[in-house]
């Protein structure tokens, strides 16, 4: 066997020769995440690991997502994708969020869980705009709704759940939409909004005592877990993350949720997201809807707040900013601060920044919620 025989044997078997067009058009994708991640900087801590993990997951002949039995001889991201298909790097990286999340904004201004609650309303138009397709089951329509609520985690519970076949562009679509965040809600927001609205200053939130915010998550899980059982595992770790940080006898846990526990959780949830974006899945006509039907959630969960916070504005006489309403989306905290950049392009004096925390913390729990009907209407 000569020289050349020997290398077009190698090649034979090689991933070169097990190459497929879908396999060219998914790393080309891979690669376009990973531009957008490193040089926009585009959701880089979860961008980076998802568009490694779809870059890794397409090697031909790697077996990185290998199915097998027992459970140990699979493919070594297939075993942590475990914690993906379990729920458990959702509800792990809801624990860190509400490590790092202040409550106090929602608590002093109640109000604002109108606002939140007015910025789901984009998952309910996807739902029934994905349902009405006919190209998806409810329970798919359902998962890709919740795309509106801009949270990430929440849109991976509920596809895992709901729409396992979906879960990588699901996150895809929940991920990028999260970081596009800055160009999609201002032309939004300047549309249905006056000079006059964006430039109302709102006064100083009040200061909230540490008994209410003990008391806090502690009452929001045991009402909304009553009412939906099935959101249990969600808003649970996003309270007791939340706990351990108002508590103020357990810094070592809370600081360790929210560093080292959310960036390895992070970073295994996102590689593993992306692995299970392959060809077949990701390349047809379901994915292009998809990403669709996740800017038309995201556009509407925007009209919805800021319209409800036009009403607010007008009932209290001009004591609302309507801006906050478009923070309602559960990205936390960057509606928060794209409120805070527009309005203070209309005024430079203006700081919505901690009024606008108040309608974003509250879009968690009501993304949350609204995860918990879909899972117990259409959960088979």
């Amino acid at each position: 066997m000569n020289f050349f025989e020997i290398l077009k044997e190698l090649l034979a078997q090689s991933g070169f020769a097990a190459l497929t067009w879908r396999s060219c058009v998914m790393i080309l994708i891979a690669f376009v995440l990973l531009y957008l991640a490193i040089k926009k900087q585009f959701e880089p801590l979860l961008l980076l690991p998802i568009a490694f993990g779809m870059f890794l997951a397409t090697l031909p002949l790697a077996d990185l997502m290998k199915e097998s039995e027992p459970w140990y001889t699979a493919g070594v991201l297939r075993i942590i994708y475990g914690g993906v298909k379990s729920s458990l790097f959702p509800c792990l990286i809801f624990m860190a969020v509400g490590a790092m999340t202040d409550f106090g904004p929602l608590i002093a201004n109640p109000v604002s869980l109108l606002l939140g609650a007015a910025a789901q309303f984009g998952i309910y138009i996807a739902f029934m705009l994905a349902n009405a397709t006919g190209l998806f089951t409810v329970g798919e329509a359902a998962a890709i709704g919740i795309i509106g609520g801009a949270d990430g985690p929440t849109a991976i519970y509920v596809a895992n759940n709901l729409a396992p076949d979906l879960v990588a562009p699901i996150a895809v679509a929940a991920y990028s939409y999260m970081a596009l965040i800055p160009l999609i809600q201002p032309p939004i927001m300047k549309l249905l909004t006056t000079k006059k609205e964006r430039s109302i200053v709102m006064k100083q939130l009040r200061k909230v005592s540490k008994v209410e915010k003990i008391v806090f998550p502690v009452f929001v899980v045991l009402f909304c877990s009553l009412l939906l059982p099935s959101v249990a595992p969600l808003l649970g770790m996003l309270m007791l993350g939340n706990l351990l940080r108002e508590s103020g006898v357990t810094e070592r846990l809370s600081d360790t949720a929210q560093n080292a526990l959310c960036n390895i959780v992070t970073i295994m949830l996102g590689t593993t997201v992306g692995a299970t974006a392959n060809g077949e899945i990701f390349l047809r006509v379901q994915t292009i809807a998809i990403v669709c039907m996740g800017l038309l959630a995201f556009a509407f969960a925007t009209i919805g707040g800021v319209l409800l916070g036009k009403v607010l504005c007008a009932v209290t006489g001009g004591k609302i900013n309507p801006l906050i309403g478009s923070a309602g989306v559960s990205a936390v905290p960057m509606a928060a601060r794209v409120s805070q950049t527009v309005g203070a392009k209309e005024n430079p004096t203006n700081f919505l920044l901690m009024h606008a925390m108040g309608p974003n913390v509250a879009g968690v729990i009501g993304s949350a919620v609204a995860a918990g009907y879909f899972m117990l209407m259409f959960k088979a």
